[in-house]
């Protein structure tokens, strides 16, 4: 059963040194799956993930006050293609995460039900507790069929025993009318039934009035002597008839002291970001924090870890902070950990630090870009691996006999030119080829040319450290006389996160 919690989970930011089992207020620039493989088993107690839909989408996004263009792309071909991406990383998740931890997986309608099912045989669907519905945005207009204005939120735990503290919203304008008086003041209250209907009690007599109550005596005396409301015909907190005496329905209960209505499964009362919000980074898919400051105080206490393996520009992380959490952050975008980091510093105050960090204070990042000069002398296969990844691109799992293709890119607007169901991968993919060297020459080229005939590809892309003139010739005369596009990508413009120009 849920373990509830009485904590006050007021906005103050943790203190503290950094957990003994894991280091704390650090983002990780990288690959969430090889990082995750780095965590022990069971150190986290909360964990909400929003990884990148199957969504068919191609967000051109302005970044912040710079201005900076950025394209982002969910390459997966398929939503088969999706859950292999995603169920390592889920495995991972379950194990890192504590016995009394809970898991949050926020997606929408593109691939939710086979995340349901991925899910269910990684948490066990004994785990599963909710399907939260959050309305996302007001009506639209889709094209012969219903408009699509919700996400999905998965809710899993790893037992039956977790951290839950009960959430409350306030009472609809509706219930309010048809239940409560408003009182002069502008208070609400209603006198409710005091009456014992299973018989449960023992009969007694108060200020002459003989029945079943479902207090004792001393708790309607108690009632009788408080002190006394501006409720009319009342005397402390009992309602009385014309009698003067207590009334079957004596007992007066003002709205405000009330904590609301219980959380449910529909969230139709958090906004999405309009374009104008001060909030608003301009990252494409930025939740709410309202959305995250709900999910961190339902399902962790001050001091626990909270950890967002696709944070993004990092709303999990801010949140987490504000409420007193300890948090991790993992994401593949050196833009995005830059982006959250900024965002700590700016929203909660924090500095990036190593010495405050050591002492529980600050925050830091790890595992940014390497230089150039580190890339060159890494090894052949995992300098590929770095650049296929930064691209957005799928690596090829054949590392010899590759047929100079070391890598994919399967655009989101491709559509599958074979009808073998949903879960086939696409046609439609651009090949990536990769050279660790200081400058790629014309033979180099001729060579790829020749793939992107062989394969019948309107579009290739080549990254190495530099290209020579006759190479750079050469692509622009491969393009008139074919009409097909080689796209030349440097190191440098990676470590500079360059591409979304290379790619406009």
């Amino acid at each position: 059963m849920a373990k509830r919690s009485t904590s006050d989970s007021k906005k103050t930011p943790a203190s503290g040194k950094p957990s003994s089992l894991i280091d704390t207020r650090v983002i990780y620039c990288g690959d969430n799956l090889d990082q995750l493989k780095k965590f022990p088993d069971g150190c986290v107690d909360l964990i909400y993930i929003d990884p990148p839909f199957n969504s068919n989408r191609n967000y051109e996004v302005f970044w912040g006050e710079t201005k900076e263009k950025r394209s982002f792309e969910d390459r997966h071909a398929s939503t088969q293609a999706y859950i292999d991406f995603m169920r390592p990383r889920c495995v991972e998740l379950h194990r890192v995460l504590k016995k009394t931890g809970s898991f949050y997986y926020h997606c929408d309608w593109h691939a939710s039900h086979y995340v349901k099912i991925m899910l269910d045989q990684i948490f066990s669907e004994n785990f599963f507790q909710n399907e939260i519905v959050w309305k996302r945005t007001t009506a639209h207009n889709d094209p012969n069929k219903y408009g699509n204005i919700h996400d999905s939120i998965f809710f899993y735990t790893k037992s039956k025993q977790y951290t839950w503290n009960p959430q409350y919203t306030p009472y609809s304008k509706d219930y309010i009318d048809a239940e409560w008086n408003e009182l002069p003041s502008g208070r609400f209250y209603k006198a409710e039934n005091m009456l014992d209907p299973r018989g449960s009690m023992k009969e007694f007599d108060f200020m002459g009035t003989m029945a079943r109550w479902r207090t004792n005596y001393e708790g309607m005396l108690a009632l009788w002597n408080a002190p006394q409301t501006e409720v009319p015909n009342s005397h402390g907190r009992i309602k009385l008839g014309r009698d003067g005496k207590p009334t079957k329905r004596c007992r007066i209960t003002f709205i405000d002291e009330l904590l609301g209505v219980p959380l449910q499964t529909w969230w139709g009362d958090i906004e999405s970001l309009k374009g104008g919000s001060l909030e608003r980074l301009g990252y494409p898919t930025q939740k709410p924090l309202a959305l995250l400051d709900r999910i961190v105080n339902a399902s962790s206490n001050p001091n626990d870890i909270v950890l967002d393996a696709f944070c993004g520009c990092g709303t999990a992380l801010v949140a987490s902070e504000n409420l007193g959490r300890q948090w991790i952050g993992i994401d593949i975008s050196p833009t995005a950990c830059r982006v959250m980091a900024k965002r700590l510093r700016d929203v909660c105050g924090m500095k990036e630090d190593e010495k405050l960090w050591r002492i529980g204070r600050g925050f830091v990042v790890r595992d940014l870009p390497w230089s150039e000069k580190q890339l060159k002398e890494i090894p052949p296969f995992e300098f590929e691996n770095w650049a296929v990844i930064a691209l957005g691109g799928v690596p090829n799992v054949a590392k010899v006999g590759d047929m100079g293709i070391d890598g994919r890119i399967y655009p989101v607007a491709a559509v599958p030119k074979k009808t073998k169901g949903e879960l086939e991968f696409m046609d439609v993919w651009y090949p990536i080829q990769v050279k660790q060297k200081d400058k790629v020459g014309r033979p180099d080229i001729d060579s790829f040319e020749a793939v992107m005939m062989r394969e019948d590809r309107t579009q290739g892309f080549f990254v190495s450290f530099d290209y020579s003139q006759d190479a750079m010739s050469e692509i622009q005369a491969f393009m008139k006389k074919t009409g097909k596009i080689i796209r030349p990508i440097t190191v440098k413009d990676i470590l500079d996160e360059q591409i979304a120009y290379k790619l406009a």
